[in-house]
């Protein structure tokens, strides 16, 4: 996701593209744990929270820095319109697939503004700032990073907006990178590249090429970045839900630790202990667990579905009634 080489005359620097090879490593390990979470081996919710939703955010920012870094090589000394305009048509095209193939697969949470859409626009707007002080550069970064701390409106919810980065609800997607606050590591790579060269750091970068020959696997695949981000998760996914065919995971605990997270927030436990063990156990008779645990579910069942947890609701407030689900625990 390079914007192009570096400019003619120059030596490509090792290090940046073995940096760019371990950050696609970084982002196979976490799609590979979204996929499991997705086929249901993890429980829900996993990867959005916690120290994996730290990993995925810096996993798109030292992308977006890399970016900024590599806008400065390629075009620091003028913009190269040829080489520029076909690395933007290539991002372009695989943004457009990626949404495409999300559609189809996941339509409720297609991607429409991911990390490659926040790539190419990025890559525009950062031209400005090629020829910029980095001092002003970074200021304007920390400016494009704390807006949205700061300021958030409901009119920048609707999708046609939001990924502008100032709406008030998230919007329901696989990947969401938008412009604030995500530009700014775009802006902080520029900034510090900029930096680098004034100082001759990149020639000094250059001169450990042949110290880092061990770690050339990764420069190597770090050059292909775009190939990789298109190719990894397809066959991840594959290889995952080959495996579900085989050996399909035992939804019940997941179903068991999602119900208890959302009934928690405003029940006591006793009460989430009687509830999603009847839920469980009266969606299963009904034919509807698996049916809710894919998220398929058509109007006729999303009745039923609601008739359930009203039924299961009311007898968990009183667990004296005659009627009360036959157990405490979910059944195994």
């Amino acid at each position: 996701m390079t914007p192009s080489s570096p400019e003619p005359g120059r030596r490509r620097i090792e290090i940046v593209d073995i940096a760019r090879g371990v950050a696609l490593l970084a982002m196979a390990i976490f799609h590979f744990a979204w996929d499991l979470e997705h086929f249901g081996y993890l429980e829900h919710g996993t990867t959005g929270h916690g120290g994996w939703a730290i990993f995925a955010r810096s996993i798109a920012s030292s992308f977006l820095f890399l970016v900024g870094v590599g806008l400065v090589l390629a075009h620091g000394d003028g913009i190269r319109r040829r080489p520029f305009l076909k690395r933007l048509l290539q991002i372009l095209a695989a943004a457009a697939a990626v949404t495409v193939a999300t559609y189809v697969a996941t339509p409720e949470s297609f991607v429409y503004f991911g990390i490659l859409q926040q790539i190419a626009v990025a890559s525009v707007l950062g031209l400005a700032f090629l020829r910029l002080p980095p001092a002003l550069t970074a200021a304007v970064a920390v400016a494009v990073l704390a807006l949205p701390f700061a300021y958030r409106n409901a009119a920048f919810d609707p999708a046609w907006l939001n990924w502008i980065g100032l709406h008030v609800t998230a919007p329901i997607t696989n990947d969401f990178v938008p412009i604030f606050p995500f530009t700014a590591a775009v802006l902080l790579g520029i900034a510090a590249a900029r930096l680098a060269r004034a100082r001759g750091w990149f020639e000094r970068l250059a001169l450990l090429n042949d110290r880092l020959q061990p770690l050339s696997a990764l420069g190597w695949l770090g050059r292909r970045s775009l190939l990789f981000y298109l190719i990894h998760q397809p066959i991840l996914y594959g290889i995952v839900l080959g495996v579900s065919l085989v050996a399909p995971p035992d939804l019940r605990p997941v179903f068991q630790a999602d119900c208890a997270r959302q009934c928690l927030i405003d029940r006591d436990p006793a009460f989430c202990t009687r509830y999603c063990g009847c839920l469980q156990e009266r969606l299963t008779a009904q034919a509807l667990f698996d049916t809710v645990m894919r998220g398929t579910a058509d109007q006729a069942q999303m009745s039923a579905i609601g008739e359930t947890v009203q039924l299961c609701s009311a007898r968990s407030v009183d667990p004296a009634s005659g009627n009360q689900a036959s157990g405490s625990q979910a059944p195994r």
